[in-house]
């Protein structure tokens, strides 16, 4: 009897383990919800969704949380991305694993239809992600600190 009582807590305690780094595994990888914060307002501006595919990340927006005068569209926009809804707009894409970072890729800004390079990395054992847009060199660019939601 005490060593099935010993077997079933070795048994959790694996199964415990075995959780804990899947979780820490899911953290490693940009992949997920993130939350962006309005760099002047300091409050959420939008949901993006990062995805994986052949090796290369892009990021849709899911949900935007607009103040009472903006505008549900990317005004900006140009070409087949005028006035296209902002939910639902692939704002990251391109992005490859280099590293630590994912480099290579592309940002657009929905606010003045801009796009940008980009690379990003995760930051505070992945529940926050480093997203850089930049014209030429890196340098040339800002950055936004987006928080991890699931």
């Amino acid at each position: 009897m005490r060593i099935l009582k010993q077997s079933a807590v070795f048994a959790l305690t694996v199964a415990a383990a075995l959780a804990s780094s899947a979780t820490r595994a899911d953290n490693a990888s940009p992949v997920g919800l993130w939350r962006n914060i309005d760099d002047v307002s300091g409050k959420p501006r939008a949901l993006i969704r990062i995805t994986e595919a052949n090796g290369t990340l892009q990021g849709k927006i899911e949900k935007v949380f607009l103040a009472p005068n903006e505008s549900p569209t990317c005004t900006k926009c140009e070409g087949a991305l005028k006035n296209a809804p902002v939910v639902g707009l692939v704002i990251l894409s391109g992005l490859r694993e280099d590293g630590a970072e994912f480099t290579g890729g592309q940002i657009l800004d929905p606010d003045n239809g801009k796009t940008y390079s980009s690379k990003i990395y995760l930051t505070d054992g992945g529940k926050k992600l480093n997203v850089r847009g930049y014209i030429g060199v890196s340098l040339l660019g800002r950055s936004q600190i987006w928080q991890r939601q699931q």
